[in-house]
């Protein structure tokens, strides 16, 4: 099966990866991209943090923490044959909360501070989650964009997979830019993935901001914090990631003042020092949620397209496991990995 032609519907980072995944393990593929800037990868913070965003012990959760063990392995890989840098950090994330709990590893105020000074009066204490880490989303991109070329992926942009021709099996995609063909199709075009297929996965807009210290060398923020209303993400050249609203607004474009102003408010609030660094940047994106919150992987009604869609706030901690089990998938017909994210869960 490795020889048949694969086309990858989608250039975010699921795409990508699996494109690179695939090639790998020797499979020709073509990647299909509308916009790369559109994708979700760009309006991420980069967290690694199955931990610290709670997953319940489930398939998810065994998921989320196989794929944050694989990241350094993964991350070497690709830095080693781009010669770029993907901004992994290994920092750790502390997570304060204005309650105090009795529940898990408390940390009490004084000990959270001896991980991060600076913290809120309100702070009274909290958890730290040693083994989450961060990525450089944005830089990611670029590394995995580098990384298709270097390997000789054949990465399409400006083209539109307007629909799916055929009944049982896909015989073609129709597009903006003629007809395309393969043997084996994925759809990994997050939150615009009901464009192709009826599958209940859609637009959760997400507003998010930046600042910048005045000293990177000096950093003052050295562990991502994973607050009640806000996280924030310190990059290791001195920029701070901000975010996130969670806004059910479909496609709807834009920043909007009090998107702006509540996650400024919730940050400050946090970390009040964040007051004091300089505006930086406004931007915002749209996470794939499905009902559940919880991705799409594996078969579908097609018999020659495979699904990797719906990853909602974990698309960059999942990037690695979702490659490797659906190239898994796609090559050898099986993945027992997938079957709890199957689309007919929600027939």
């Amino acid at each position: 099966m490795n020889c048949r032609e694969i086309i990858v519907i989608g250039g975010g980072i699921i795409g990508v990866a699996i494109a690179i995944e695939l090639k790998s393990r020797g499979a020709a593929v073509t990647v299909l991209c509308r916009d790369f800037a559109e994708a979700a990868t760009h309006a991420a913070a980069g967290m690694l943090a199955p931990q610290a965003e709670e997953i319940p012990p489930s398939p998810m959760l065994d998921l989320c923490l196989e794929s944050r063990a694989l990241y350094p392995d993964w991350i070497h890989k690709l830095e080693s044959l781009t010669g770029l840098n993907a901004g992994y950090w290994a920092c750790g994330i502390l997570a304060p909360r204005y309650e105090y709990s009795e529940a898990g590893n408390w940390l009490d105020r004084s000990t959270l501070l001896t991980h991060q000074p600076d913290l809120s009066d309100e702070v009274l204490g909290g958890y730290w989650f040693p083994e989450d880490a961060q990525v450089d989303n944005r830089a990611l991109a670029k590394v995995l964009w580098m990384a298709a070329q270097e390997l000789g992926i054949e990465v399409r942009t400006g083209i539109h997979v307007e629909r799916f021709a055929g009944d049982s099996n896909i015989t073609h995609l129709e597009t903006n830019q003629g007809s395309w063909k393969a043997d084996l199709y994925i759809l990994a075009t997050g939150a615009w993935s009901q464009e192709l297929l009826p599958i209940p996965v859609f637009p959760r807009k997400g507003q998010m901001l930046s600042v910048r210290v005045p000293h990177p060398e000096n950093l003052p923020l050295q562990k991502v914090l994973f607050g009640e209303e806000s996280y924030i993400v310190p990059r290791q050249d001195g920029r701070i990631v901000i975010g996130a609203t969670s806004e059910n607004v479909g496609f709807q474009p834009g920043n909007t003042a009090i998107g702006v102003h509540q996650l400024l408010s919730n940050a400050i609030r946090l970390y009040p020092p964040i007051q004091h660094f300089t505006l930086e940047e406004t931007w915002y994106g749209f996470r794939p949620a499905t009902p559940d919150e919880l991705p799409i992987l594996g078969s579908s009604p097609y018999a020659n397209l495979t699904l990797a869609t719906g990853h909602y706030r974990n698309g960059i901690l999942m990037a690695p496991v979702t490659a490797s089990a659906i190239a898994q998938f796609v090559l050898t017909g099986n993945d027992s990995r997938l079957q709890p994210f199957h689309w007919s869960r929600f027939n």
